[in-house]
């Protein structure tokens, strides 16, 4: 039936090569995709993809919905009933999405909520909550006998008092009832609450082979619009919960409305495994496929979602970096307050030496990257879908926390039409608001565009090469030649920038020049300390300039694309450029550069010092270029050391002291951390750590502060969760024990295999995944979970230059001085070792963990963040046939038919299709 589809992919491919993928999902599961791909089986080696359990999919279906949970918990549902039922209900909350509200209510011989935290309320179904709500329901046992009427009347409440006090999802409302049977039909409670409008559906899921309650349980269905299904195994729940997104289309199908969603970003798994990294973070464009036969209208037959993919990368191509200045940025959110592209949103982590996603990448609120917005003004104007702007003083962190800069920001936004996404755009005051061009001709910028120490930010957009095939092998200073040349006349190119490019490369060819010079006459020392000189252009050009002699340079991936931090990017300035253009006209900012990954065994690190070049326009300055300089840090001390034996002993705390041991000395910069030493182990570590009388004394006199920051994007390790610590003692019997449990978990899959009508099946991916989720349940405990962390940063106040003081270190005194090295961000500190200062403890840059009582972390549960409800809603259409409810009967299939799946599961994807 979709086969057709193929065409329509491949030419919409052609026309937009910046298309991943495109696909169509069926209501029954089936999936085409283009292009196609090689399934691979997950970390279990199941291959468990379901294109219905896709945010896109669900999210193009159905329009939002209120879901209460009820869960039989009484005597009766002991053993493998209720494993199927948990099974369920984690599958029903898997069709739930960031636009639904959820909770659940278990009932024996008394009704509770499985977190009491929630106890008569909605929550948004988040991935944090569905995922706690799963946690909370493996760990329900069963006992007593139940009272449905008063689970059903507790959930009819919950969804009255939402609908009256605005809040949920406002459109679609639900209950999920889970059990083995009813013991009448509750006609009372359904008059009472939900007739004769029958608002709110009800759909029931009879658990188990017994039958004797099926007519009750239908009944309650099809009297209140819901559907019907039994489930017996735990391969059934898939298919049998399914149903309920098929009733809840119902509406939209039968006013035939193709309505267009977009949802959050996601991360594709095929894109991450491959070299197209920069392209992992994907938003969906969906909407509904529909029959459109009047013949079956009313029973409004949904036929599947059609979807494609669009990186965000392409998006944020709209706002140019060169444009933003060097601070500037731009970044959207959606409709929940949900980042979906930003600088600052980090969706990997690091586990050991492979980089995973976050569990929640994708539901990282604005305001915990803004985190400045204290009042939320931001957000809530960004969440209406308002058009402004406001200023705000925000403090940057640089250098993974190590710095920050203070800025005073100006936002500005407006919401993107026919999406549910808000644009921001960020300047910062004193940048941005000149750019500098000048006329250079073509011939004259194009020979100096060509020399070999040239480059330029290739993640920029100069020219448009991914659109005409012809043009995707080039790069784009390639592009740029073709461009200025004629060569092309079918490239597209950001003439403004193109002419921002020449005029660069124009003014600093004599740059080339002026560094060979300088090597060839400096002295011997000199060139053994200077590695390489750089500079950078607003424009994203970046020259750069080998000394002699140091092709065997420490740092290799400085100003190279694995060192992202100091390239030009489509997200930021290099962090040399940043850091040089908050530092005082005239000055060098000096940091230890380091990689994450040693270069090699005995290589020394490097130093990077770089100024910024400042215009002043219209009595304005405004920075047109950073300018720098690597230096070998070895090589550095050498120089420091062979300077302080010039000094003169006049003022007795000479630093030519250093070298005899009399003195401790330290050159650190602005933020604390130490650049050179007498002892080198010490170099790149914070000086708080070293010597914590000695910054003690600093941050009381008020040459350094204090500034706390925060990260709600962390990751931390979770509690330990022994509950008896004689358990790590027995750790034998223990592992005896798990041995034991992955035993009766492995007897339990092999008769489920027998457990439809005594036929032979293959297990499905989604019923091996559910039983070895429960015997792999404890393996997880130490795997990193998301948290908040707060971490302290210090910085050097310029207005203090010199300082100097007495340490009472308890039987002794330590005496320091405090020099600010002239045009500099360095600090040079001249202190007495003699003196024992260690009852000072140490103070440390490290990140804790923010801990929320019970109290406070239920307030923050609950609390439900400003957002804004999709426009279109479909909850009841009055041609809808109601009494198409489910209750089919089962047939018993044929031994060949039921080695269907084998076949399935056996033969590679290309046979089947």
């Amino acid at each position: 039936m979709s086969e057709a589809l193929n065409t329509v992919f491949v030419e919409n491919f052609q026309r937009d090569p910046t298309l991943t993928w495109q696909y169509f999902g069926s209501s029954t599961g089936f999936f085409r995709i283009y292009p196609g791909i090689k399934w691979t089986p997950d970390e279990n080696g199941v291959i468990t993809f379901d294109c219905r359990n896709r945010g896109w999919y669900i999210q193009a279906a159905t329009s939002p919905k209120d879901i209460v949970i009820v869960l039989d918990m009484s005597g009766s549902m002991k053993g493998l009933w209720m494993t199927i039922a948990k099974h369920t209900i984690s599958t029903i909350l898997d069709t739930l999405g960031e636009n639904d509200f959820v909770n659940i209510i278990a009932y024996n011989d008394y009704i509770h909520y499985i977190e009491p935290c929630f106890k008569g309320i909605l929550v948004q179904a988040n991935r944090d909550n569905r995922e706690h709500f799963k946690q909370l329901v493996d760990d329900l046992m069963v006992k007593g006998v139940g009272v449905v009427d008063q689970a059903l009347r507790e959930a009819f409440q919950i969804l009255k008092q939402s609908q009256e006090a605005r809040q949920g999802s406002l459109c679609n409302q639900a209950i999920m009832l889970i059990s083995d049977g009813a013991v009448e039909d509750y006609e009372p409670v359904f008059e009472e609450y939900n007739w004769p409008d029958r608002k709110v559906r009800v759909f029931t899921y009879l658990i188990g082979r017994e039958v004797t309650f099926a007519d009750r349980m239908k009944w309650i269905a099809c009297n209140n619009k819901g559907y019907y299904t039994q489930i017996s195994t735990l391969a059934d729940a898939q298919e049998n919960v399914m149903e309920y997104l098929h009733v809840l289309s119902r509406p939209m199908v039968i006013n035939h409305d193709h309505d267009i969603i977009w949802t959050e970003a996601y991360m594709d798994s095929k894109l991450f495994t491959s070299h197209a990294q920069d392209l992992r973070l994907l938003t969906t464009v969906a909407m509904p496929v529909f029959s459109k036969k009047n013949e079956t209208r009313s029973h409004g037959i949904l036929l599947g979602v059609v979807g494609s993919d669009v990186a965000l990368r392409e998006l944020m191509k709209l706002a140019p970096r060169y444009k933003l200045g060097v601070h500037g940025y731009a970044f959207l959110n959606t409709n929940n307050g949900y980042i979906l592209s930003h600088p600052d949103l980090r969706p990997l982590y690091r586990e050991g030496k492979k980089l995973k996603p976050k569990p929640n990448y994708n539901s990282v609120d604005l305001s915990e990257v803004e985190w400045e917005d204290r009042t939320e003004t931001l957000r809530t104007a960004m969440i209406n879908g308002e058009t402004g702007s406001l200023s705000m003083d925000v403090k940057v962190p640089l250098d993974k926390g190590k710095r920050v800069l203070f800025l005073t920001n100006d936002y500005f936004f407006t919401d993107i039409s026919d999406t549910p996404f808000s644009l921001g755009v960020v300047l910062s005051q004193g940048h941005g608001e000149y750019i500098l061009l000048g006329n250079t001709s073509v011939e004259e910028g194009l020979h100096d565009l060509l020399h070999p120490d040239l480059t330029l930010a290739s993640d920029w957009i100069y020219c448009i090469t991914d659109i005409d095939p012809d043009h995707r092998k080039l790069s784009q200073l390639e592009a740029m030649v073709r461009f200025l040349t004629g060569e092309d006349p079918d490239l597209e190119c950001d003439e403004e920038l193109v002419q921002e490019v020449l005029f660069d490369a124009v003014v600093t060819a004599p740059m080339e020049a002026y560094w060979t010079a300088l090597a060839l006459n400096s002295s011997e020392d000199y060139q053994r300390v200077a590695d390489r000189a750089f500079l950078g252009t607003r424009a994203g050009l970046l020259r750069s300039s080998l000394f002699v002699g140091s092709e065997k340079i420490s740092n290799r991936k400085f100003l190279t694309p694995e060192d992202k931090a100091s390239m030009f990017t489509m997200d930021h300035f290099p962090l040399w450029y940043r850091q040089a253009a908050e530092q005082p006209a005239g000055s060098f900012v000096f940091n230890l550069h380091s990689t994450e990954e040693p270069e090699g065994p005995g290589e020394p690190a490097v130093v990077t010092a770089s100024t910024a070049v400042a215009v002043t326009v219209d009595k304005k300055t405004a920075i047109a270029a950073a300018v720098g300089i690597q230096m070998r840090l070895d090589f550095l001390h050498h120089l420091f050391w062979a300077a302080t034996q010039q000094c003169s002993a006049g003022d007795g705390l000479c630093p030519q002291s250093c070298r005899d041991s009399d003195l401790d000395c330290f050159v650190i910069d602005n933020n604390g951390f130490i650049l050179i030493s007498g002892r080198p182990q010490e170099t790149g570590r914070f000086l708080g750590e070293v010597d914590g009388a000695l910054m003690t004394q600093l941050l009381s006199m008020g040459v350094f502060s204090q500034v706390t920051l925060y990260d709600y994007q962390a990751m931390c390790k979770p509690p330990n969760h022994h509950h008896s610590a004689a358990r790590p003692l027995v750790s034998p019997i223990y592992a005896l024990l798990t041995r034991t449990r992955w035993l009766v978990n492995e007897l339990l899959l092999f008769l489920l295999q027998w457990s439809t009508w005594g036929s032979w099946r293959v297990p499905s991916g989604a019923e091996a995944k559910a039983v070895f989720h429960h015997t792999h349940k404890h393996q997880r405990q130490d795997v990193l979970q998301p948290c908040d962390t707060e971490y302290p940063m210090f910085m050097h106040q310029r207005a203090i230059q010199e300082a100097n003081g007495i340490i009472e270190c308890g039987a002794c005194q330590k005496v320091f001085v405090m020099h600010q090295i002239p045009n500099s961000n360095l600090l040079l500190l001249v202190t007495d070792p003699t003196c024992d200062c260690s009852i000072f403890p140490q103070i440390l840059q490290e990140a804790t963990e923010v801990k929320y009582n019970a109290s406070i972390k239920c307030d923050r549960m609950r609390s439900q963040k400003l957002r804004r409800r999709p426009d279109s809603c479909h909850a009841f259409h009055p041609e809808e046939n109601a009494q198409d409810c489910g209750g089919a009967s089962e047939t018993s299939a044929s031994r060949p038919l039921l080695l269907l799946p084998l076949c399935a599961w056996l033969l590679p994807p290309q046979l089947l299709r």
